[in-house]
């Protein structure tokens, strides 16, 4: 039992330094699971965000305890804390990535956000609220994350961008590709790529927008490779790779 104070408006020194050190472990093992995923805000960033939310939420209710006297001040705990969700924005969106049509991060942004709030719910002293929304938090990380993709296995779609010489049969030759590995095309967009006036003799270049229904990693890796052998293959982009090889052609990244 930690050490009672005599006011509703005090809190002991043990108490408090009990409080940021349990944000911190709270906070600790949501950012450990997302550091072991390779999201980009991790271990310490979601250390930070619960630390500082619970500071904020302790500071609001016991940092102006010597003014609740006072007749004309009214104490509000709750105001810096409804600041703390509304701003805690900027890093939730800092998180969100999108890469052609790929959006990645939002799971990662809502993370942060649900952090917050257990931050929030230590320096508050709801105890039973921070911790249960850190166990429901990483059970929806973890194990609804591994249920979602045994799920939707079937349901998913890659979508590709490959950037190709405009040459005869050079279509062809990409979606025969797919075709021999059984890779069923959903969706396929070509565009004319503008060329640069500074290199007027280039040969044309087109882009395909591709989608592909779900098919088994290591089918859609041995398609990769096959394209990439290909000479009029310039550039790839999905939401997994991004870059170039020496001689301009496409790679894994």
């Amino acid at each position: 039992m930690l050490q009672e104070t005599g006011s509703v408006w005090e809190i002991s020194q043990l108490d408090l330094m009990v409080r940021m050190i349990l944000a911190a472990v709270l906070g600790g093992l949501i950012g450990f699971e997302r550091e072991w995923s390779n999201h980009a805000a991790g271990f310490r960033t979601h250390i930070l965000v619960c630390l500082g939310s619970a500071t904020i939420m302790l500071m609001s209710i016991y940092g102006f305890s010597e003014f609740v006297d006072e007749m004309n001040v009214r104490v509000d705990p709750a105001r810096l804390a409804a600041q703390v969700i509304s701003g805690i924005g900027f890093l939730g969106a800092g998180a969100i990535l999108r890469n052609g049509n790929v959006i990645k991060g939002l799971t990662t942004a809502a993370s942060i956000w649900a952090v917050a709030a257990i931050g929030l719910c230590v320096g508050a002293g709801f105890f039973t609220g921070a911790f249960m929304c850190t166990f429901l938090v990483l059970v929806s990380l973890y194990l609804l994350n591994k249920g979602e993709k045994y799920m939707m296995r079937h349901r998913r779609y890659h979508d590709l961008e490959i950037t190709i010489f405009d040459s005869p049969g050079a279509l062809g030759k990409i979606v025969s590709i797919f075709g021999e590995l059984n890779i069923h095309i959903s969706n396929l967009k070509m565009n004319p790529v503008e060329e640069d006036i500074s290199f007027p003799q280039a040969a044309p270049k087109m882009k395909l927008a591709v989608s592909l229904k779900s098919a088994k990693p290591e089918k859609l890796l041995a398609a990769l490779e096959a394209i990439y052998a290909l000479d009029m293959v310039v550039h790839v982009e999905s939401g997994g790779f991004d870059g170039s090889l020496p001689d301009g052609r496409g790679t894994a990244g």
